[in-house]
């Protein structure tokens, strides 16, 4: 990952850019997305989009309570899987936000990115204090001979709508909403790692995951259908994300138990995507009752998954 003072660009043509974090990559960011990659195919350059990390609010108002739906590789990852050639990370740190609006231009999108062309929005501003707006860029356009295209307001509006709205149904568990506002399945990447073993003793063996990004946003507790691609096979699961009332837990853990699998996984890199939420977290009165339950969360998925792939 490029993630540094200086850039050094695959490319050597010139660049189409955009600019933002772009979390979630979300249907109004691929809009966005999709009007720079057509503009750089029809002016001969390389799509680019230049996103900031950490998140501004975590360097400047030391907020670690913010919560991105994205982590900065899984960002960088679907950003290129809408055509965007170059993904450059640029590090948010407090030197930076004091630069001044035309050393950031000259120095970074000019000399650095090879701009040829910015798709910016509206209400787009920058340089420290972010004290600059797109009139300032217009200007500095024709001083270091660039074009500036503006994204509409309609189109800047969908994408701030969109990013509110995907949080919230992720924090309500209405991970279906969700995906509908990011035009794919909501997912998480992490380790697995050994649990308890209390799901063994169940006849429902798990998958504990472990997420290192303590920023990234988990859905709210509950049970889910997800799948993952294991081994080169999708293979489907349900997932628990919760503290185990039942067997009086204290932490919040990710579990999963995959349908007809037995394979040791311990130590793999999982991408677990979500399809559908069964039901809340809830504390029963003892094993047996919890193991009922487990059964009828798994006919809910299986008949779930049979029901999408029919």
């Amino acid at each position: 990952m490029r993630y540094n003072s200086k850039i050094a660009l695959v490319t050597n043509s010139p660049t189409v850019i955009t600019i933002g974090t772009f979390d979630g990559v979300h249907v109004g960011h691929q809009k966005i997305l999709n009007k720079v990659v057509k503009t750089a195919e029809s002016n001969n350059c390389t799509p680019l989009v230049l996103t900031l990390f950490p998140h501004p609010r975590m360097v400047l108002q030391k907020d670690d309570s913010i919560k991105l739906l994205n982590t900065i590789e899984e960002r960088i990852d679907i950003l290129k899987s809408y055509g965007i050639k170059e993904v450059v990370v640029k590090e948010f740190t407090k030197e930076f936000a004091n630069l001044s609006a035309e050393n950031y231009v000259k120095s970074i999108l000019v000399d650095e990115l090879k701009a040829n062309i910015i798709v910016i929005g509206y209400d787009h501003h920058f340089g420290k204090n972010r004290s600059a707006n797109i009139n300032n860029l217009k200007a500095f356009a024709a001083t270091y001979n660039f074009k500036v295209k503006e994204i509409s307001a309609q189109d800047i509006k969908d994408v701030t709508v969109s990013s509110t709205k995907i949080r919230n149904a992720l924090n309500a568990g209405q991970v279906s909403l969700a995906n509908l506002y990011l035009g794919y399945n909501y997912f998480i990447t992490g380790t697995v790692i050994k649990g308890k073993g209390l799901g063994r003793t169940l006849d429902f063996p798990t998958a504990n995951i472990k997420i290192k990004e303590s920023y990234k946003l988990i859905p709210h507790d509950g049970v889910y259908v997800v799948k993952s691609e294991i081994n080169g096979e999708t293979t489907f699961g349900m997932m628990n994300i919760g503290t185990n009332p039942t067997v009086d837990g204290k932490s919040r853990s990710i579990e999963i138990h995959f349908f007809s699998f037995n394979s040791n996984i311990y130590d793999e890199i999982l991408k677990i995507e979500f399809l559908k939420r069964i039901r809340n977290e809830q504390k029963f009165k003892n094993l047996d009752e919890l193991k009922n339950q487990l059964r009828k969360d798994m006919a809910f998925a299986l008949e779930f998954i049979t029901s999408k792939n029919e």
